[in-house]
């Protein structure tokens, strides 16, 4: 009887989802609230600033409300999603490090085009916004 033990502890662990290799904790309320409250507050800042107008030049406001959202992307990754150095043998810090990368492209790749937009537009009076159909 004692020979069937290993296979019913290893068909309980399967069952239950947990394994020997994965490292990531499922989180606690302490560190769910931890990432809430990072949340709001990286949420609350990039509003304050805009919407009380603090700097005067436009693509400083711009450059702190992006270098805000990449913290809270973070923040979300850390906290809710538990990624870690440790957990699934490192390949979740690699997710990590290819989402930075991705959204890297995205955001310079995003205010590149703008302000090519900006600057290469043809200026529209009043007068012809009314002949636009």
């Amino acid at each position: 009887m004692t020979t069937h033990a290993p296979a019913t502890e290893d068909a309980h662990q399967a069952h239950h989802g947990h394994s020997h290799g994965h490292e990531a904790g499922h989180g606690s309320f302490k560190s769910y609230m931890t990432g809430f409250v990072l949340s709001v507050i990286l949420t609350a800042i990039p509003f304050w600033l805009v919407m009380a107008d603090v700097f005067e030049n436009k693509a400083v406001t711009a450059a702190l409300v992006m270098v805000l959202a990449v913290i809270q992307i973070v923040v979300h990754m850390v906290y809710f999603l538990h990624m870690n150095s440790k957990s699934e043998g490192g390949w979740t810090m690699m997710a990590l490090i290819f989402t930075l990368v991705i959204i890297a492209i995205a955001l310079s790749g995003s205010l590149w085009v703008m302000h090519h937009l900006n600057t290469n537009m043809m200026p529209m009076s009043p007068d012809m916004m009314r002949n636009v159909p």
